[in-house]
């Protein structure tokens, strides 16, 4: 028997989700987000019934949409470790759920949390899929320092011995499909592909071919860089439970330039989500600059407070439904609204507004920060530039000068500029582009390492 299994990749998360056709004209949905419109618009197409939704664990990095498709009739099921607070199927490590004809068998797979689970399905006794969540990914594994440092020892050795225990009775052509990927800040090192088979990994994953229980604690917690800051909520309000919202997802209020300022004087936060020539064109003062695209959310998650009121400046143009699913989906609820008429009626208004100077990269007499990550800056940066990573970047530790901040096209650059202008400085250039144009206008070569 072959199955239907249909992906629902987050690029800016770097997470996906899968749906699965069952045999009988049902679905089941792994690791759900909150926003339930694709699963259902996917499986009408289909002339499907979504039946039950699984979590493998508490997410961290964005918000479970299992109540959401439980307000829908599917049956949510989650580790019993989890201890939920509302109603929910709990399944211990071993426990069944026959779906369709098949079964649906919890793995227990602690490391990347506690309470984690893995789901093998099967037909009979040959199994046709395993969904592995945040333990086995393509290529490494989920990282194990997430709950806290002094469990984190302690979950890496639980890892290594799940990972095997788990791995060891399933053949090498079993297909995985992992929840994390690439660009999720829940992995230790990952690539572009998203699903895998346990025989590609077996002869290909570094993880899995340690055979030692201290080398394995040594890798993994020597590849592990800074995450954001919102993870250290999200597993507390997944456990919890946040709003559902169904089909009635909150719209942005417009809020008239006046008002606008109250709210911004009463320590609501300005989020400029414009591009970044645009915020650099003219800008509130004190605006933060986090440009609507993917990785929205994860900047969004990085730098803003998780319960602060936020007020939003955008562009004709741009999607503000999506924006607002951006904000939901990582448990950001106070959407207070929009600036009516955009940057050209605050200015009509009378209201000061603030510009930023950009320049194409390439060469200047400016210091140069790279406000990248760690990884990034490691396979190839400018020589002589200052690394200080976005998620990080304080501006009392940069030099007392002119600067002029670059990542790796100019949408973190203008985040990065944002942020020091906040701080008080006003001798700041966003850079567009990276250091791949950065060698191509000089013809100089880059530094690794």
């Amino acid at each position: 028997m072959t199955i239907d299994v249909i992906p629902f990749v987050d690029p800016g998360l770097g997470n996906s989700s899968y749906m699965v056709g069952l045999p009988d004209e049902r679905a089941l949905v792994i690791d759900p987000r909150r926003d339930r419109s694709p699963y259902l618009h996917e499986a009408e197409r289909r002339g499907w019934d979504i039946v039950a939704s699984t979590e493998t664990h508490l997410h961290a990095d964005f918000i479970s949409g299992g109540r959401e498709l439980q307000a829908v009739g599917a049956a949510l099921y989650a580790p019993a470790g989890s201890e939920l607070a509302f109603d929910h199927r709990p399944l211990e490590p071993g426990g069944e759920v026959t779906l369709g004809g098949l079964t649906l068998t919890a793995l227990p797979s602690p490391g990347h949390t506690p309470e984690h689970l893995s789901y093998l399905l099967s037909d009979g006794a040959r199994p046709l899929a395993l969904f592995s969540g945040g333990s086995l990914l393509v290529g490494a594994v989920a990282r194990t320092d997430l709950i806290s440092p002094e469990k984190t020892d302690e979950l890496t050795r639980q890892m290594f011995r799940s990972l095997r225990t788990v791995l060891a009775p399933l053949p090498d052509d079993l297909a995985v499909f992992p929840t994390h990927g690439a660009g999720s800040f829940c992995t230790a090192g990952v690539g572009g592909e998203r699903v895998t088979t346990l025989g590609r990994e077996r002869a290909n994953n570094p993880y899995l071919r340690v055979e030692e229980e201290d080398q394995f604690v040594e890798l993994l917690l020597g590849n592990l860089g800074t995450y954001p800051d919102y993870y250290r909520y999200l597993r507390e309000r997944n456990r919890i439970g946040l709003r559902v919202y169904g089909d009635t997802q909150p719209r942005l209020e417009a809020i008239a330039s006046d008002e606008f300022e109250r709210l911004r004087r009463d320590g609501a936060v300005v989020v400029d989500a414009r591009p970044a020539g645009s915020w650099a064109g003219g800008h509130l003062p004190g605006s933060l600059s986090i440009p609507l695209r993917n990785e929205f959310a994860l900047w969004l998650g990085w730098l803003v407070d998780i319960d602060a009121t936020i007020i939003f400046v955008t562009g004709a143009d741009q999607d503000r439904q999506g924006l607002v699913r951006a904000c939901l989906g990582i448990g950001y609820e106070n959407l207070a609204g929009e600036l009516t008429g955009g940057i050209q009626a605050w200015s009509a208004s009378g209201h000061p507004l603030t510009s930023t100077a950009t320049a194409h990269i390439g060469v200047l007499d400016t210091q140069m920060v790279d406000v990248r990550q760690t990884s990034e800056w490691e396979t190839g940066h400018i020589p002589g530039v200052i690394h200080a990573e976005l998620g990080n970047l304080q501006a009392d530790s940069l030099p007392n000068r002119s600067l002029a901040v670059h990542c790796g096209h100019g949408d973190r650059a203008s985040t990065a500029a944002s942020l020091l202008e906040r701080a008080g400085r006003t001798d700041v250039t966003v850079m567009l582009g990276g250091p791949e144009d950065w060698a191509k206008a000089t013809g100089r070569p880059l530094e690794v390492g």
